[in-house]
């Protein structure tokens, strides 16, 4: 976009101070799941019981894996016949919560249900990891993608399968789905995965700002002898042996600090693992494959946008996005939607699944409840719309759509804290009231839905060579309660734009990140930063304020700045360079 929009955004400034801007949100009749194209899929149950057993799969180098398999049964005996079967690639062969899919409301860990309607479900410990034995090299590494392609190709031809495999996960399993799925095992028929990252660097990185994510399970002796061993090893002997393997696994963290740009070499795992763990290194294969997707994300999850940008790069996907956090699902039968999806392809039955949209999405209006207040719509593509961006600037005066020009300036403070926010997967950004500075609209005069993927087009002059830059999408109800609705952010020093390797919304800048591509600050020179704000479906109710805040630290990061404390940021609002959101609203 030209840096001559001045006009625009100035008018655009005062059509919101008056209202004018606003659309009115069209609302759909659909009201709940079942009207949003989710069939109330409840196919009769077939078998009442269960037979369970545990063991080790060896694999091609002898490492041996731990396999919890659950099979249909009659009278307590392993039901006859050949069945499909759907298998997990998890951290530990029983549920854990540091698979991302622990205890949820009708979620992951409920899918092992399935045996009642004929299917044979396994969950796999990955290497380096539970009860199995061996060394986690990395997190997603190929060696686990092999391991990945062995077992699957092992379900396929053994007595009681039928040959037609399928795959599930979220977050670090989902992860681990797809790339089971980049393999393309001949037998894998099928993949539903959640909350995992397309390109790791972008998902552990954001912005090249590491903050949330990227350390993954860590654990001692102590802490791998509490799992429950496979049969036959109650005396945990085996357990202990591979307990004492894992010591001398990759150090996660160690690993992702020692990599603060995309092309970074890893001396740890011998290889650029940005790229090796990336499921967009392996696009060709994964749309090569022709395994049929669906991807499942949340608005409260950062890595909501992964999944966003694997639908763009693949065909044939099914995408949800809920109102939900992590792995998350109230509100939406999940095993009856992955029971669908399975059928269908699987078992080859007509679910109505294909025929329905591609793209389901919850658009709500309260940030703070999950369950309440949800649309759920429909679309054949994203963005849903074709509304485009509006520009709002960055007034000078605090005012979100003000002409005042000038700059506004704040001192940075690493000390912030957000207890509320939550913990682990599920920690969420958090306006600290005096933190940064903020733009806020006038009060809306109607409800305003904003859906896609905002950007931030900011200029900044810093007294340091680098800063953290954060900016917050914000809801301000009329009591004064602000809720950040959505956030984006990056590291000034990798503000260069660059060609994508693969598709991502229209509009949104790449940044590749390399370190031949990092340019530091000169302190006090401006310098303009455009970087995308994570999607959204959102509806600001009427007498509601928008606002965009801009800070310099978050109370989520891992690697913050060693200098940033007490640094200053200037965000400068002039004709010659202007400062600005571009918001995804959607007019009637």
């Amino acid at each position: 976009m030209s840096r001559y929009r001045w006009a625009i955004a100035g008018l655009v400034g005062l059509l919101v101070v008056a209202g004018a801007l606003f659309a009115v949100v069209t609302r759909t009749e659909e009201a709940d799941t079942a009207q949003a194209g989710f069939a109330d899929y409840t196919p009769g149950t077939q078998y009442t019981e269960a037979i369970t057993e545990t063991f080790y799969l060896p694999m091609a180098d002898g490492t041996r894996l731990a396999m919890l398999l659950s099979r249909p049964a009659t009278d307590g005996r392993a039901a006859e016949g050949r069945f499909p079967v759907i298998w997990h690639h998890k951290l530990d062969i029983y549920p854990s919560p540091k698979d991302g899919v622990g205890p949820r409301e009708a979620g992951y860990s409920n899918l092992t249900a399935l045996t009642e309607h004929g299917y044979v479900i396994a969950q796999v410990a990955r290497r380096g990891n539970g009860q199995s034995f061996g060394v986690r090299r990395g997190y997603h590494d190929r060696v686990e993608a092999q391991d990945a392609y062995d077992v699957t190709e092992w379900l396929a031809t053994q007595p009681w399968s039928n040959g037609q495999v399928g795959i599930y996960g979220c977050s670090n399993t989902g992860d681990a789905a797809m790339h089971a799925v980049s393999m393309r095992p001949p037998h894998l028929k099928a993949a539903f995965a959640g909350c995992f990252s397309w390109n790791k660097f972008d998902a552990m990185r954001r912005g090249g700002i590491a903050a949330q994510w990227g350390y993954g399970p860590t654990r001692t002796v102590a802490d791998d002898m509490q799992v429950t061993p496979v049969a036959g090893d109650e005396d945990k002997t085996l357990l202990r042996q591979a307990a004492e393997e894992h010591q001398k696994s990759t150090p996660l963290a160690k690993m992702w600090a020692g990599m603060p740009y995309r092309d970074d070499f890893s001396p740890l795992v011998a290889s650029r693992f940005w790229a090796e763990g990336s499921l967009s290194t392996y696009a060709a294969q994964i749309r090569e494959s022709q395994i049929p997707l669906y991807i499942v994300g949340g608005w409260r999850d950062e890595f909501r946008d992964q999944g966003i940008i694997t639908a763009l790069n693949t065909s044939g996907s099914k995408l949800l996005i809920g109102p939900w956090l992590h792995c998350e699902n109230p509100g939406l039968a999940l095993v009856q939607e992955a029971h669908r999806f399975f059928d269908e392809h699987l078992k080859g039955i007509d679910t109505g699944l294909a025929e329905a949209p591609p793209i389901r999405y919850a658009t709500v209006s309260d940030i703070g409840n999950p369950t309440g207040a949800i649309d759920w719509r429909e679309a054949q593509a994203w963005p849903p719309t074709e509304s485009g961006r509006t520009d709002f600037s960055l007034g000078a005066d605090g005012v979100l759509g003000s002409q005042a020009t000038g700059s506004r300036t704040f001192t940075v403070n690493t000390a912030v804290e957000c207890p509320e926010a939550g913990s682990g997967a599920t920690i969420q950004p958090c306006h600290t009231g005096g933190e940064g500075t903020s733009y806020t609209s006038a009060p809306l005069t109607r409800d305003t839905e904003v859906t896609g993927t905002p950007l931030a087009d900011l200029t900044v002059r810093v007294d340091r060579p680098d800063a953290h830059i954060f900016a917050y999408v914000e809801d301000v109800a009329p009591d004064g309660t602000v809720s950040v609705v959505t956030e984006g952010r990056l590291a000034a020093s990798l503000r260069a734009e660059s060609e994508a390797p693969y598709a991502l919304p229209p509009g949104v800048p790449h940044h590749r990140s390399y370190r031949e591509d990092a340019r530091p600050l000169t302190p006090g020179v401006a310098a303009r930063l455009r970087f995308d704000i994570l999607p959204l479906s959102y509806v600001f109710r009427e007498g509601h304020r928008m606002q965009l805040t801009v800070t310099g630290y978050d109370h989520r990061e891992s690697i913050p700045l060693p200098d940033a404390h007490g640094s200053t940021i200037e965000v400068v609002t002039d004709p010659a360079q202007p400062s600005l959101v571009q918001l995804p609203v959607v007019h009637p």
